[in-house]
């Protein structure tokens, strides 16, 4: 005879779940209690109304399980909708936007103005947490000017900046505060140009100033693939050796989200992880969870002659 279970038991069926969630939790919440994370915002995350949302759970998430969330971005998608609204063109070199006087004046009204609003919006409905800066700000990150790399040749593609220098007192004193950083991906150079920087490459130089424990880049892939497009197997860990070996190999768009995991892990961030930023809460997914999602980059003492470890789809 079945008997069918009474209300308290029910509600324990269901909870039980959580806890043991809860509790899975409990060895990355020691880890990283009071240690500084990067997250480089952008792609589909940026523009969908529930992925940005999600988005801004996690951060807060974050804040409150004691760990410091520093927020990087750009606005590439905001950024084309703009410059098509005003009739300018757009078009990219070795991945990189190239960057006309009239573009950049746009990057600046779009990152600052709006992309920057809207997140540090979302963050603020859940307390008064995000102060929204730019690179700019207290010289906070300063800029040379980048060229790109065509076959060799150095090729000009305007306003387009790589980091010199972080002074990065200004968001520590955010973070000390118990507020949570958003930044801009602009900075003014020594010569009173302002650049347009690639988000991925402000987020790591900021990583690598801060000390930080983790940077996290937020993108439009399930991770770093293996042989992409014959596969779409994805390497779920590797060394920042076995990573230097497969940059020569990889797409323009990721090229630069992978160069700049290489640098930080290389200069002591202690993991730099890519992940699918079209997955809701993909970024509590990774911190918190044994199994985690995308593709993470270690030091090289840490996985010394190993393969990077494959898996199929979601890492």
């Amino acid at each position: 005879m079945h008997i069918a279970p009474t209300g308290e038991q029910a509600r324990n069926n269901t909870a039980l779940p959580k806890a043991l969630t809860l509790v899975e939790a409990l060895p990355w919440l020691e880890r990283f209690h009071g240690k500084t994370v990067v997250i480089k915002f952008g792609g589909n995350a940026m523009v969908d109304e529930s992925l940005k949302a999600a988005f801004a759970q996690d951060v807060v998430f974050l804040r409150y399980a004691g760990l410091r969330p520093v927020i990087v971005h750009g606005g590439g998608p905001q950024i084309n909708t703009q410059l098509e609204k005003l009739g300018l063109t757009s078009s990219f070199t070795a991945g990189l936007r190239v960057t006309t006087p009239e573009t950049m004046d746009v990057v600046r009204m779009v990152l600052a103005g709006q992309v920057q609003r809207e997140l540090v919006g979302l963050l603020n409905e859940h307390g008064p947490f995000a102060v929204g800066m730019t690179g700019e700000d207290a010289h906070t990150m300063t800029a040379v000017k980048r060229y790109a790399d065509v076959d060799g040749e150095q090729v000009d593609i305007g306003l387009v900046g790589d980091i010199a220098h972080v002074e990065p007192g200004a968001v520590h004193a955010l973070l000390d505060n118990g507020r949570i950083p958003v930044i801009s991906s602009i900075a003014r150079s020594n010569d009173g140009h302002v650049y347009n920087i690639n988000a991925d490459t402000a987020a790591a130089a900021m990583a690598m100033a801060l000390d930080a424990e983790m940077l996290v880049v937020l993108t439009d892939v399930e991770g770093l693939y293996a042989d992409w497009p014959a596969s779409d197997a994805v390497i779920s860990h590797l060394t920042v050796s076995e990573l230097e070996k497969l940059l020569p190999t990889l797409a323009s768009g990721m090229l630069p989200k992978m160069e700049g995991c290489l640098r930080a892990v290389r200069a002591g961030v202690g993991t730099a992880r890519v992940l699918d930023g079209r997955v809701q809460h993909s970024l509590l997914l990774e911190i918190f969870t044994d199994e985690g999602i995308g593709t993470m980059v270690v030091p090289d003492a840490d996985n010394d002659d190993t393969d990077p470890i494959i898996t199929g789809g979601l890492a």
